[in-house]
């Protein structure tokens, strides 16, 4: 990726704080809510020890990319955001979903959209292969400006089968190809993307038909790395979400040294130049391209990646901070 030169009139640089989300000061906040109510073990779900099993909860929402349902009046495909933003983070545990719940909000009852988020929904635990146990619809006008949508997700796993979550130097890194730009960093991109354009306006890379389209591309759901990547003696794993590859940081303390990322989607570009956002930005905010990393034995690195979709990415090395395509992040 190369930095865009924007095209708004005076070139003004777009940060993800600048459009609203301070990561920094969201993460002071987490650590706030954390040290009063405490921490589950596990850094990406909850692990609950009920015996010979571990039973895990995750739990998030859709986020903004809601109003780009909004704009164009199409939520068929954020009920599968909803899903794979909860199963991937038990996937990154080494945890098999079993069960979701959803909560959606709204400002007034619309049977058009709840049928379209429905679908979604259905749809997310069909790719997830797990069970969709229902939910709740509540109707609070005074408190929803249009809707919200999160949900829990609930999975087992053996004791033996959860990953241990730290990566040692001299692993080789593993990476799977994101769909796009998933359920986040959508305040920044929404922002870059309307500077001058609109949802509705054409898109101008191939392979959708507007530009909310291109941003509404569902979230992959990688469920189906979990046998994979337990064959082949996978130590931690990492969803790659809020903080873009700095989420490599919390497989432990240790330098992710990424030579030959996944190729970023062309919506990458686009937002970058859009919104004249720097490289360091946007490999802060967005997947840039793999939207999960796992660390394993470089012995058994290529049969891992031959045996999915993912490709040998990098590796990991004694020190700390994430290198990729010339940074240092």
């Amino acid at each position: 990726m190369t930095e865009g030169d924007g095209h708004d009139e005076d070139g003004e640089e777009l940060t993800y704080a600048d459009a609203g989300v301070d990561i920094d000061a969201s993460e002071a906040a987490t650590a706030a809510l954390v040290g009063v109510v405490g921490e589950g073990e596990g850094d990406y779900a909850g692990l609950l020890d009920i015996g010979d099993r571990y039973l895990a909860l995750a739990t998030d929402g859709v986020g903004t990319k809601l109003l780009v349902a909004e704009a164009l009046a199409d939520y068929s495909t954020v009920g599968i955001d909803c899903v794979a933003m909860n199963v991937n983070d038990l996937v990154a545990a080494g945890v098999r979903p079993v069960a979701f719940v959803d909560y959606l909000a709204v400002d007034e009852p619309d049977e058009r959209f709840a049928e379209q988020v429905g679908e979604g929904l259905a749809r997310g635990a069909e790719l997830a292969d797990m069970a969709l146990v229902g939910g709740e619809t509540a109707v609070m006008p005074d408190v929803i400006n249009g809707l919200d949508l999160a949900g829990t997700c609930a999975g087992l796993a053996a004791k033996d089968a959860v990953f241990d979550g730290e990566a040692r130097p001299g692993d080789a890194l593993v990476g799977w190809e994101s769909s796009g730009i998933h359920s986040n960093g959508l305040t920044l991109a929404r922002e870059a993307a309307t500077r001058n354009h609109a949802y509705t306006d054409d898109c101008p890379f191939a392979g959708y038909d507007t530009v909310g389209e291109a941003l509404l591309e569902p979230t992959r759901i990688y469920t189906d790395l979990l046998d994979p990547m337990r064959d082949h003696g996978v130590r931690g794993a990492a969803h790659v979400t809020g903080g873009g590859w700095t989420n490599l940081e919390r497989l432990g303390a240790n330098r992710y040294v990424v030579d030959d990322a996944v190729d970023a989607q062309p919506v990458f570009e686009f937002v970058q130049a859009e919104g004249n956002v720097s490289d360091e930005e946007m490999h802060r905010t967005f997947n840039m391209g793999t939207g999960f990393v796992a660390a394993v034995d470089p012995d058994a690195a290529a049969s891992l990646a031959a045996a999915t979709d993912g490709r040998v990415i990098g590796r990991v090395e004694e020190g700390d901070g994430v290198a990729i395509r010339g940074l240092e992040l």
